[in-house]
């Protein structure tokens, strides 16, 4: 990637709902209480989205705080990526709908569907674009309305989810700085392992689908727990290797927000101190695919990164998935 055209981040954005949803309130829901969250996940609260909010609203508020952060006027966009696996509707895409709000008339637009590890593969995808001279400005969103499809019965999911959006705007930056390499995998036998069966066209919505609950989120938490520990440590010294970089190198790191113990695990293995890593799991819990910009997105406003700082993003989640990056700031 260093003879390519170096290509960063050069505006961010974030929105999250105005409703909080606390351990407290699930409490009075399901049989759970805060201190067995906490131990357990991290996690204290999530925002969750109004009756009236989609995936491409929220997007759609991150995006234009990260334009204004750019500097960019909607129609100077060339590309638009959506990560999400809960779209407005199947068709047309997020993106699509998004790039109408925005009045992004000459962006292309697509969705891309690797869930929580959809912010790193959407990077990758655009920043392929942007180095081979085909766009030159591409607005990237991580965005999720997870609580449309979690089941506020299943006390064993329904406390892990919130709602969010992350945005980012890349494009040319100097040399030296930008992306530095990544490293993109999955595992699709362990698909069964995290899944929501219901609406696509192996079962599409039926009463029976409705009753049997298969429109919400499945999830082997046991299995998930022990392939995120796995492949977090393995995406990591892949994409460092390939960097030519050691974890002695890493300035920052801004894992996917699922659970504090995978994300302790990853910290152990790379030696990092607390203050090397980004951790905002606490007041937003796991909101897929916006998880990693959101977290970035708040470091960047926290001023947690300073120019030459090199960044490591790495998250999982359903496929299963696995994406890693490098970022120079």
């Amino acid at each position: 990637m260093k003879n390519l055209r170096p290509v960063g981040i050069i505006g961010t954005g974030k929105y999250v709902p105005e409703k909080i949803l606390t351990n407290s309130d699930l409490e009075k829901i399901v049989e759970t209480n805060d201190e067995w969250i906490v131990s357990r996940t991290g996690i204290r609260e999530r925002h969750i989205a109004a009756p009236d909010e989609a995936t491409s609203d929220l997007a759609y508020e991150a995006s234009i705080r990260a334009l204004a952060s750019a500097g960019l006027k909607p129609e100077e966009l060339d590309l638009i990526i959506v990560a999400t696996i809960t779209p407005d509707t199947i068709f047309p895409s997020t993106a699509c709908v998004l790039q109408d709000k925005l009045g992004a008339k000459g962006a292309a637009a697509f969705d891309l569907s690797a869930a929580c590890s959809g912010f790193v593969y959407s990077l990758a995808t655009a920043v392929g674009f942007i180095q081979n001279g085909m766009y030159n400005n591409a607005l990237i969103i991580g965005a999720d309305t997870l609580s449309r499809i979690t089941d506020y019965t299943d006390r064993n999911t329904c406390v892990l989810f919130g709602d969010g959006a992350g945005a980012v705007v890349i494009g040319e930056v100097p040399k030296g700085r930008g992306f530095q390499s990544f490293d993109l995998g999955a595992e699709g036998a362990g698909g069964p392992l995290l899944k929501l069966e219901g609406g696509g066209s192996r079962l599409p919505a039926t009463v029976e689908t409705v009753e049997g609950k298969k429109h919400f989120i499945y999830m082997n938490g046991r299995e998930v727990f022990k392939f995120a520990v796995r492949v977090m440590g393995a995406a990591t010294e892949k994409v460092l290797g390939k960097a030519g970089l050691a974890k002695e190198d890493i300035d920052l790191f801004i894992p996917h927000q699922a659970n504090i113990r995978i994300i302790q695990s990853a910290m152990q293995r790379l030696d990092l101190p607390p203050e090397k890593c980004v951790i905002n799991v606490d007041k937003y819990a796991n909101t897929s695919a916006a998880s990693i910009p959101l977290a970035l997105v708040e470091a960047a406003e926290e001023g947690r990164m300073k120019e030459g700082d090199t960044v490591l993003m790495v998250g999982f989640g359903g496929g299963l998935t696995w994406g890693a990056s490098i970022l120079v700031w």
